[in-house]
Parts: C-alpha cells; sequence; structure tokens
C-alpha cells in the first residue's frame, strides 16, 4: 500500500510534505533534495548496478516502484537503482539480497550519536575495507560486504551487550546511503569477519 501522506524523501527528514507542493514533488525544500542526491551518490556501483531494488514504507514493507508490496524472493518485483531511486513510492530504498556472495551484517541499536558500541566497534575494526552506513532508525549499522554464509536467510548471534544479524538472501536491507565515518564506497571481503563470529566464512 502506498502512503495516504507524502513525505520528504531525504531519511533524516520525512516530513509530511505541504498540500501545496506540486504534484510529484519528493522533498520538501531543495536543502533536502541536494542532500538526498548526495546519499544517492553514496552507495557503492556494485551495489547500484544490479536491478535488485525495491522501495520501502515507513514500517519496512517493501515495495515496487509502482507502489504494490513487492517480495524479497520474487525477482518480477525488483527494479533498477535509477527507477527505483526516481520512485515517490513508500519512504526510501531497499535492496535485495539474493544469494549472490553479498553480504549484510545488521549492528542494531549500536550508536550513540557517532558513537559506536565496544562490541559494534570490534565488528567494525574487523571488517575495515567495507562500506557502512547508517541505518533507517539512525542508531545502527549496516556492513556490507562479500562472504558465504550457510542458510544466509539469517543468522542471528548475541555479541557482549549488543546483537549482530547477518543476512545473504532472500531479504531486502533498508539502504540509507548514509555513510559512516570513512567507510569506503566498496564492498571488501567480510570472509575473516564471518567466520571469526561463528557465521560462516574462511577455513
Amino acid at each position: 500500500m502506498t502512503s495516504t501522506s507524502p513525505r520528504c524523501e531525504h531519511e533524516p527528514c520525512g516530513q509530511p510534505l505541504r498540500i501545496t507542493a506540486r504534484r510529484h514533488a519528493r522533498f520538501c525544500s531543495p536543502k533536502c533534495r541536494a542532500a538526498a542526491h548526495r546519499a544517492r551518490r553514496s552507495v557503492p556501483a556494485e551495489l547500484t548496478a544490479r536491478p535488485r531494488w525495491v522501495r520501502r514504507t515507513a514500517r519496512k514493507v517493501p515495495v515496487t516502484v509502482g507502489g504494490a508490496v513487492a517480495s524479497s524472493t520474487d525477482a518480477s518485483t525488483w527494479s533498477t537503482y535509477r527507477d527505483a531511486a526516481r520512485s515517490s513510492a513508500g519512504v526510501g530504498l531497499g535492496f535485495v539480497l539474493d544469494g549472490d556472495g553479498i553480504v549484510v551484517l545488521d549492528l542494531d541499536h549500536c550508536l550513540d550519536g557517532d558513537q559506536v558500541a565496544p562490541w559494534a566497534q570490534g565488528v567494525l575494526d574487523a571488517a575495515a575495507g567495507c562500506w557502512v552506513e547508517r541505518s533507517a532508525g539512525g542508531d545502527g549499522l549496516h556492513v556490507w560486504g562479500r562472504g558465504a554464509l550457510p542458510g544466509g536467510a539469517g543468522r542471528r548471534l548475541r555479541l557482549g551487550a549488543g546483537t549482530v544479524e547477518a543476512y545473504g538472501t532472500a531479504r531486502y536491507v533498508a539502504v540509507t546511503g548514509r555513510t559512516f565515518g570513512d567507510a569506503p564506497l566498496r564492498l571488501g571481503d567480510l570472509s575473516e569477519v564471518l567466520h571469526l563470529l561463528g557465521l560462516g566464512g574462511g577455513e
């Protein structure tokens, strides 16, 4: 279902668009439009080159560029990055993992402002060379890389005071493009990290 109240597509804003806004408006101001375009350029080409993009609602339901419900296992509901970025459906973008070796580590509730929790910092240190973005909620991180993840539809691991979730297939991940720190704009090798976490990868 599409939202009955269109919102600014710049993730940190998300304010309802004014009734007086032009019909196809996607941002509440030129400032948000510029910020959103900068964010779009902060997505690795290894992701934007794949036609596995969806839109998502404020409740993180994946939808097609036309606003219908999308599926993480039905390629006919996915689109190119270009089409998804141009769509006004939902409130943001999502990328579908299909088991081709792209893996995401979801570090939930690990940020206090820009301060990283110790349990999460250890993961970031081990995953140096991988792209890291802030989650849609703003207090979590997504680490994007390559690796083998047995049962890649989803693995969950308690790590100190936090939780690491790993995904590799049959799942879509909300993409904000808000690169964290000086993380490189590429998908590095996560094999050793997965191995150290006991989630597969490595020898």
